[in-house]
């Protein structure tokens, strides 16, 4: 390795800004790319961000901008269909005592969060770019860009996601299933009753919930088993959703009113992705979704992303060579947490989808929360 690494970073999501973040502290000379023009452009309606996802957010010196931009809270509710309460949950600060246990944020805020602090660590930014070929040898990555531009790199972090292009190209045929269930999400004004995240299972979906994400925000999601994304043209959105969240009582009425605009309305498969085997292929190395996805059943799929940046970028910097040993002790720190996971956020939705009535849910999602509040 050269004795002033470059790096390339390839997505510029939550993961691909983390590594960019604290690799630029240590001095790294980072360059990061993003195939889109508009760093923001499909950034989505709302993200719920448990405390170990603060965490990291906190070690990347962005708590205080997150902390003004969302809602924080630490509990959950769990409703019948009609909106009656029928249990409180104190939840888990996985992140510590000292931050909240959830906090709610707006996609896109968080999103403009991670960019302004990537582009104040002094990155290089490429967007509209992508990586279409990666030619190794024992001291480097040489990258054809999509551009026909090149460049030289002692190490490439592959950030781009579930559909990763990188994955791909390095060899890694592991790819994303889906898990057999669906979410609507939409971002609507919050009702001022909202200071929590409430969940009603039953009537036409298997979960109805919603989220604060600011003083005046929230995002209100329903899952239902997934169907074919062709037979529900995209014109149909906003009814769709209103269809199935009308049946809800409580805050939902008032909710509902604002699913009126198809544009505002995004329809998602659950997937499941979990590669197995070292995260690596030679000076080519995966985080985030690009290894691993789960369903939002735990909410824990940033905070697994931004985890893994944390551990990557603390080995990459910890003045030891950047060889095989160092990328496999990486896979192995995260692979038992990150499955763990993956399992318990694919049980839940399992559970729903089998029509488990005796399923020990508290008793998973306790024992998995109370395993994440340890340092990854």
């Amino acid at each position: 390795m050269s004795t002033s690494p470059a790096v390339l970073v390839v997505g510029g999501g939550a993961s691909g800004c983390a590594v960019t973040v604290l690799l630029r502290r240590a001095g790294v000379a980072v360059d990061l790319i993003e195939a889109k023009e508009d760093w923001n452009a499909t950034a989505g309606s709302g993200i719920t961000l448990q405390g170990n996802a603060l965490r990291v957010l906190r070690e990347l010196g962005v708590w205080e901008h997150v902390k003004e931009s969302g809602f924080g809270f630490d509990s959950v509710g769990i409703t019948a269909p009609d909106g009656t309460v029928l249990h409180v949950n104190r939840d888990i600060r996985t992140g510590g005592d000292d931050l909240p246990a959830t906090m709610g944020m707006q996609r896109p805020q968080l999103q403009r969060v991670l960019t302004d602090a990537v582009r104040a660590s002094g990155a290089t930014v490429r967007l509209g770019t992508r990586a279409d070929t990666f030619e190794q040898d024992d001291e480097g990555v040489t990258v054809r860009f999509g551009d026909g531009s090149t460049g030289r790199y002692d190490l490439v972090v592959a950030a781009d996601g579930l559909g990763s292009a990188t994955r791909a190209a390095i060899g890694v045929t592991d790819k994303p299933e889906p898990t057999g269930m669906a979410i609507w999400r939409i971002a609507a004004p919050r009702p001022a009753g909202v200071t929590r995240t409430d969940l009603a299972y039953g009537g036409p979906a298997y979960i109805a919930g919603y989220c604060p994400t600011s003083d005046t925000t929230l995002y209100a999601y329903v899952v239902e088993a997934h169907r074919d994304r062709a037979s529900i043209p995209p014109e149909t959105h906003a009814d769709e959703m209103r269809r199935l969240a009308s049946a809800y009582g409580g805050c939902w009425p008032e909710i509902t009113e604002h699913i009126t605009d198809p544009a505002k309305v995004n329809y998602t498969w659950f997937d499941r992705l979990l590669v197995e085997g070292a995260w690596h292929r030679g000076r080519v190395v995966l985080v985030g979704d690009a290894a691993h996805c789960c369903p939002p059943t735990l909410a824990q799929g940033a905070a697994m992303s931004l985890e893994d940046a944390w551990v990557l970028a603390g080995l990459l910097t910890s003045g030891r060579a950047w060889d095989d040993a160092l990328f496999q002790e990486y896979y192995e720190r995260r692979i038992p947490r990150v499955r763990a996971v993956v399992e318990a956020s694919v049980q839940l939705g399992q559970w729903q989808l089998d029509g488990v009535r005796d399923a020990d849910v508290p008793g998973l999602m306790g024992r998995t929360m109370t395993m994440l509040r340890e340092l990854p």
